[in-house]
């Protein structure tokens, strides 16, 4: 003891707890010895077995004495035990780490890695970068955010990291790790600067992935940073003269789907063109994209004005939404629609709030033009769009014609541009035997048209383990409601403003019914693929909230 503590006087109640209370001797102990007993001691009265007489250890498995199985409550663990979840090697990534995904943090199981990882486990840092660097090239590229979340946890999977969460908005993706339930957990973000359309570089990072996926080829951290650099590096598929070429085809064909002529075929695409390379012009400047499809808006317009006003007898009204087609944001829709029915509202509405900048962009661009063109007299007469004729062999072609170019607009590899050309006229060929032939209402037929798109697209994306946005933008092309946008603005710009709003929510419904058409065609898909069952025996979505 210290000398501080020498001269701390003792209190009378520094003893033990265990201290009998005075008058009550302590059994056992004589009174030369101290007062003081072992917390441990047995108390006077209870009888406790001789240590020679122990009971036989018996098994950790065998019931209690005290238990009774009429009186036990129910058992956690089902009889036939916990179902085990079947990850095989035939499904797809896509769907195995989607159904994972889908399950609470609690019920997923806990493979092998598929990748061998250095001595002492996998280099978190690392891989957390990886992960958010391929999934920043998914997002900009406009993959949905669930496809998105799908291939961070596939890659982190793959390379050991078992209890990740990827997370995904609109601009920024972020993960997080945790080692263990003591361990304290990592978290890494990246946010997505600038978006471009290169579905060639999306395929690349699709292949990326499943190779990272696959058990049967090794795919080191060094090795996919090379192959990410490699892919970052890559042009463009196709030069920037083909693309404002595309741009004029797929204005003219659409022309051709709403009744057009050779005259307006060529005065659709020169429209189409010159508004593609002012667009250029204003993307070389710094200008928003807003700013952009304004100006693209205008030389189409322009162009089905002054025929008009030259009394050429050709469909202005087609020249102008052909020019139109080219313009409409489908991809964003569908990919905000899609994020907005697998649980992702944050992302979907700021996708559509993007829409809906750049059709408002359109609006403008449009209306100033239709405004101009009424004052100096142009007949423009919205009572057209009755009378767009029938030519099932001509608009098939067209539609095709317009699903190619559209590809090659979305910077699409060759070896898919066939089959998506295929897709379009198909998905034209089921609107027209509908809407045409059935006479069934214009949004039916396109949801069920867009539903085909979405089913063929996914079954060809599954089959070759890439992506489903290839096969499916460029064929819902046709669909577009381009005919329905243009003349309700026409309306509006002849103040006939009831009738021009009736007309631009027809368009609002069709761009719904295509956008939801697509995301359900993709859902009907996977029940033709062998997806892993879960706990519950299938895929599991969320539970319907019942309105609170």
């Amino acid at each position: 003891m210290t000398e501080a503590e020498d001269r701390k006087p003792q209190s009378d109640e520094a003893r033990s707890a265990f201290t009998p209370p005075p008058g009550v001797e302590p059994a056992g102990v004589s009174d030369s010895e101290s007062s003081t007993t072992s917390e441990f001691a047995v108390p006077r009265g209870l009888d406790v077995q001789p240590p020679g007489e122990a009971e036989p250890e018996g098994s950790a498995f065998s019931l209690p004495r005290t238990y009774n199985a009429k009186a036990a409550p129910p058992a956690f663990t089902p009889a036939t035990g916990i179902p085990v979840v079947s990850l095989t090697k035939g499904v797809p990534w896509q769907d195995r780490m989607r159904t994972m995904l889908r399950m609470p943090v609690a019920d997923r199981p806990a493979p092998e890695p598929v990748q061998r990882t250095e001595e002492g486990g996998p280099a978190v840092p690392r891989v957390l970068d990886l992960t958010l660097r391929l999934g920043e090239l998914l997002l900009a590229g406009g993959e949905s955010a669930e496809d998105v979340e799908t291939a961070m946890f596939a890659v982190c999977r793959s390379y050991g990291l078992d209890r990740c969460e990827p997370n995904v908005t609109f601009t920024l993706l972020s993960i997080s790790y945790q080692p263990s339930l003591v361990d304290d957990p990592v978290s890494a973000a990246r946010t997505v600067r600038r978006r471009g359309t290169d579905y060639t570089r999306l395929a690349a990072v699709f292949r990326l992935v499943d190779d990272i996926c696959d058990p049967e080829t090794h795919v080191s951290l060094e090795e996919a940073y090379g192959r990410l650099a490699e892919i970052r590096r890559n042009r463009h598929p196709y030069p920037t003269w083909a693309l404002t070429l595309a741009s004029g085809l797929l204005a003219g064909a659409a022309s051709m789907l709403v009744g057009g002529d050779a005259i307006v075929f060529f005065a659709a695409a020169l429209g189409a063109m010159l508004g593609d390379r002012l667009a250029w012009l204003c993307a070389g400047r710094g200008l928003p994209e807003f700013y952009q499809f304004t100006v693209a808006a205008m030389p189409p317009a322009a162009i089905g004005v002054a025929l008009t006003l030259a009394h050429v007898d050709v469909k202005a009204s087609a020249v102008i939404t052909g020019g139109l087609f080219a313009l409409l944001p489908g991809r964003a829709l569908v990919a905000g629609v899609q994020d907005g029915l697998t649980g992702f509202y944050i992302t979907a509405a700021a996708r559509l709030l993007e829409v809906m900048y750049l059709f408002v962009g359109i609006v403008v661009g449009v209306l100033v033009m239709l405004y101009f063109g009424v004052q100096l007299g142009a007949q423009l007469n919205p009572d057209a769009a009755l009378s767009i004729s029938e030519r099932p062999v001509v608009q098939i072609v067209a539609s095709m014609l317009l699903s190619l170019t559209f590809a090659v607009l979305l910077q699409q590899e060759r070896s898919t541009v066939v089959a998506v050309t295929l897709n379009g006229g198909v998905a034209w060929s089921v609107y027209g035997a509908m809407h045409y032939a059935g006479d069934l209402s214009p949004v039916a037929s396109t949801a069920v048209a867009a539903g085909v798109v979405g089913l063929f697209g996914q079954l060809l994306s599954r089959y070759r383990y890439a992506s489903a946005l290839p096969y499916t933008t460029a064929a819902i092309g046709p669909l577009l409601p381009g005919s329905a946008t243009y003349f309700g603005l026409l309306s509006i710009a002849q103040n006939e403003v009831d009738k021009g709003l009736g007309s631009l929510t027809k368009a609002a419904a069709l761009a719904m019914a295509i956008a939801i058409g697509v995301n359900l065609g993709a859902e009907v898909s996977r029940l033709f693929l062998r997806v892993p069952a879960g706990a519950g025996g299938g895929r599991k979505a969320a539970k319907r909230t019942r309105g609170f």
